[in-house]
Order: structure tokens, then sequence, then C-alpha cells
């Protein structure tokens, strides 16, 4: 399903970078997500949740350390 029309991004294409550890923010950067109407944003996040939840992300407490962290 595509979720963000503007950038012909799929359910499928935020969903592997949400199983690599991504967040929204990077996520967005990667693939252009609610950058331009915005009206993709909750259920870009939706996904992202969604994925992190099924990978124990989420509960744990587990983030990813991103270049724009480690300044």
């Amino acid at each position: 399903m595509i979720v963000c029309v503007c950038r012909r991004v799929t359910e499928k294409e935020i969903a592997q970078h949400a199983a690599e550890g991504k967040g929204f923010d990077d996520i967005q950067f990667d693939l252009g997500v609610a950058l331009q109407c915005g009206k993709c944003e909750d259920c870009a996040r939706e996904v992202i949740e969604q994925c992190h939840a099924k990978a124990g992300l989420a509960q744990q407490g587990w983030m990813p350390i991103t270049l724009s962290m480690a300044r």
C-alpha cells in the first residue's frame, strides 16, 4: 500500500527502514515521507510503531545512535 502519495513511498519501504531500527526522523530524511503535504505522517508513524513493537524495540527503550546524535 502506498502511504505517501506525494513521494510514492510504500508501507513496505517504511517497514524495511523501521526494521533497521530507524525512527520517524531518519525515515523522513531517507524517503521524504511527510515532507510535502504531510497527510501521510500519522500513517507512517503508525507503521513505524508497529514494526518497532514487533521487533521489541518500543518496549526495551532501544534507540539507535545516528550521526546527528553522535556530535
